[in-house]
């Protein structure tokens, strides 16, 4: 069974309170257990992870290469300067998939860059949480390594 891992970076554990004119108002388990879920009826198993630690969320990229197919990445803000989770993602030859909750392109000007895309097997914005489901979808199509 393909073993996929879905990470959320910072201030994402506080979905359904944050900015949920942006957001929405389902809350970060809500939205995990769905994910376990949609994951187990495309046949994978999924593993949550969150950290508002970019150290933390780097360690775990470097962990995913030996235990899982693929990624879905929600980086936040991390997405539009951290060039050591671009390093690690480049590092780790599994596909990752960044993933955004609202449309980055047309929020505040800083957003509408990302680092990571240029080394993500494909990037999804702009859905809602619906984003994460067609990353987990697109993960499950990927031929594995």
């Amino acid at each position: 069974m393909k073993k996929i891992l879905i990470m959320h970076g910072p201030n994402l554990n506080l979905l359904g309170e944050r900015e949920p004119g942006i957001y929405g108002d389902t809350n970060f388990e809500t939205l995990n257990q769905h994910l376990l879920d949609y994951a187990r009826e495309l046949g994978m198993e999924a593993e949550i992870f969150q950290s508002n630690h970019e150290g933390a969320l780097i360690d775990k990229l470097h962990e995913a290469r030996k235990e899982f197919a693929g990624v879905v990445l929600n980086a936040g803000a991390y997405t539009h300067y951290s060039y050591a989770i671009s390093d690690a993602i480049k590092a780790i030859k599994i596909p990752v998939i960044e993933v955004h909750i609202s449309n980055i392109f047309a929020r505040d000007e800083f957003r509408s860059k990302s680092v990571i895309a240029p080394v993500c097997a494909g990037s999804i914005s702009g859905f809602g949480l619906l984003s994460y489901d067609l990353a987990v979808k697109a993960l499950s199509e990927m031929k594995e390594a």
